[in-house]
């Protein structure tokens, strides 16, 4: 079962108009037989406003309580009441095929079939395809007081407590009442990244290498894709952050959900930078390699590459980060310094000195000389450095250290 393409449905067009938070996210929303069934439809919609894509698998009973069509009219994805040749069960919760599974609400015999490996129902078809192939389950349970009471549902709830994650009903007027959608989308926006410390903060973030040109078609650069800056920028959009990336001519696709500014040379960098923070921001991190020499005079013409010898006279240009916290005093400072071959004392006492240089409030060090960062620079170890101590990531994956940073700076704001 695939999903419609985004442009074929009105519903679609809510995707994002609360933020990008659930940008890529394919969600499935497994609707069960209660009452409750008809919060399912605002669940699917707020979901939708954050950016998710959802699609629903309903119960026969929840389709006797709703009709389908409101499904599909919801999320603009078909709704799935039966399992067919197409393996529906497959293509939604087979291995990576989908980031999230909520039961909203969840009843006791969802939750007894999905303790108990019984998959008799698309529901609990799905469930016991995604429980297998580890795709994180959300459960907001449903149902009477004295079910929620019963040993036997107290039994599974307790077999999946460790496995699943659950949202506690609201116990009133002998009910154990579904969790309210808000509650819900609160509960996933966190799972995902989301930060009540970055929601909403403006972050300016400068991303990839700059070039200097030599004349018009040669130029001297470095060897920056941006990946690091651009996995960044992705986490503050998923943390709730209203992001304005300054992008030189790095390799990596930007993220969604990011107000991009393409520039080329240094000179261009500080100027969008400078022009930038006429506006107020929270958080300013300078992540990108720029260039900290410039070409003196460059030719307006292509030089003949006849000549034998060619000097090229190198000036050099302003640093950047040394210019914010005179436009924007109170702002967060994020720097970013690379050594070559430096143990992690020498390292962090150079990002020390620039911290002070550059009145940051936090610099991100590494040693990008190092076998194993030149070995396979998809993995890197950083150092966080402030005023106080110095952090480090240990060696992960880039998309893992772009996690912590935002952690980290998350924890100083």
């Amino acid at each position: 079962m695939k999903a419609r393409k985004k442009t074929s449905h009105p519903s679609f067009d809510i995707i994002g108009t609360y933020g990008l938070e659930l940008s890529s996210k394919r969600i499935i929303l497994c609707v069960a037989g209660s009452v409750a069934v008809y919060k399912a439809i605002e669940l699917a919609r707020l979901l939708m406003r954050h950016g998710a894509n959802v699609v629903c698998v309903a119960s026969n009973a929840a389709t006797k309580l709703i009709k389908p069509d409101y499904f599909t009219w919801a999320t603009g994805n078909r709704v799935i009441t039966k399992l067919t040749g197409e393996l529906e069960h497959i293509d939604l919760a087979d291995y990576k095929r989908s980031d999230l599974i909520i039961v909203y609400p969840g009843t006791a015999n969802t939750l007894g079939k999905l303790a108990n490996g019984i998959d008799d129902t698309p529901v609990s078809t799905v469930l016991t395809v995604g429980f297998g192939s580890k795709i994180p389950i959300l459960m907001a349970l449903a149902m009477h007081q004295s079910m929620y009471n019963n040993a036997a549902v107290k039994k599974n709830i307790e077999f999946l407590r460790n496995k699943i994650d659950f949202i506690s009903p609201q116990l009133i007027e002998g009910k154990a009442k579904v969790a309210e959608p808000e509650d819900v989308l609160e509960y996933v926006l966190k799972k995902f990244g989301f930060s009540s410390v970055l929601h909403k903060k403006r972050v300016l973030i400068t991303v990839g290498p700059t070039i200097e040109y030599i004349d018009p078609v040669r130029v001297i650069t470095n060897l920056s894709t941006g990946k690091t800056g651009v996995l960044l920028a992705g986490e503050l959009v998923s943390a709730g952050a209203k992001v304005v990336m300054i992008y030189g001519p790095g390799k990596e696709k930007p993220p969604k959900g990011v107000k991009i500014i393409s520039v080329q040379t240094t000179k261009e960098m500080l100027d969008s930078v400078k022009k930038q923070l006429k506006k107020k921001f929270d958080v300013v991190i300078l992540s990108a390699a720029a260039s900290d020499y410039t070409v003196e005079q460059s030719s307006k013409s292509k030089i003949k590459s006849s000549k034998k010898n060619l000097i090229i006279k190198l000036k050099w240009a302003p640093k950047i980060i040394d210019q914010i916290k005179k436009i924007q005093k109170n702002v967060f400072l994020v720097g970013f310094k690379a050594e070559i071959n430096l143990s992690k004392k020498a390292l962090e006492r150079e990002a020390r000195k620039k911290m002070r240089e550059s009145k940051a409030d936090l610099m991100i060090a590494n040693d990008i000389g190092s076998p194993s960062y030149k070995k396979n620079p998809n993995y890197n170890e950083i150092l966080v450095v402030d005023s106080k101590r110095a952090i480090s990531s240990g060696r992960k994956r880039k998309d893992q250290i772009a996690k912590f940073i935002r952690k980290e700076i998350e924890k100083r704001l």
